[in-house]
């Protein structure tokens, strides 16, 4: 019972906090780990022929999740077979989220680098006005006093 509360809590934080990249990565790795995991045991339950042991169950689920599929050994029933497609599905949905991870971390960081570019160049901009209107202000008190003369 403790260990669902753990469990829970876990969830229950990750789904309050906004998502970052380490998080959005976690869940990636444990989803593909628990397919493989699941598929390997389901996979040597349903096609026993084909797969007489769970290791090797999850070999072939792990080969096929990660688009590699050596095709040493492949499911020969229907049931397999879907099985199979779940699991190639999840392979792709893992390489497209996988890429569109990397790519947000790019976009990221090159956004914060050009914001942070843009303000040093508005600061810039600032001192530049800044030190004009000083500049302007010297020289108007400049005519003041001599025409006070």
């Amino acid at each position: 019972m403790g260990r669902f509360n753990i469990v829970e809590r876990r969830i229950a934080k990750f789904l309050s906090e906004p998502p970052s990249v380490r998080g959005a990565a976690a869940v990636i790795v444990t989803a593909t780990a628990c397919v493989v995991v699941g598929a390997g045991v389901l996979i040597s339950i349903i096609d026993s022929d084909e797969y007489p042991s769970v290791g090797l169950g999850m070999w072939w689920a792990l080969q096929t999740v990660t688009t590699v599929g050596y095709g040493d050994v492949t499911p020969t029933d229907l049931e397999g077979r879907l099985v199979a497609a779940l699991v190639m599905l999840q392979g792709v949905a893992f390489i497209a989220i996988v890429t569109a991870v990397i790519t947000s971390t790019f976009i990221t960081r090159a956004t914060r680098e050009s914001e942070a570019a843009r303000a040093t160049d508005e600061l810039t901009d600032r001192e530049l006005i800044e030190r004009r209107f000083d500049e302007l202000e010297r020289k108007v008190d400049l005519l003041v006093s001599a025409r006070d003369r």
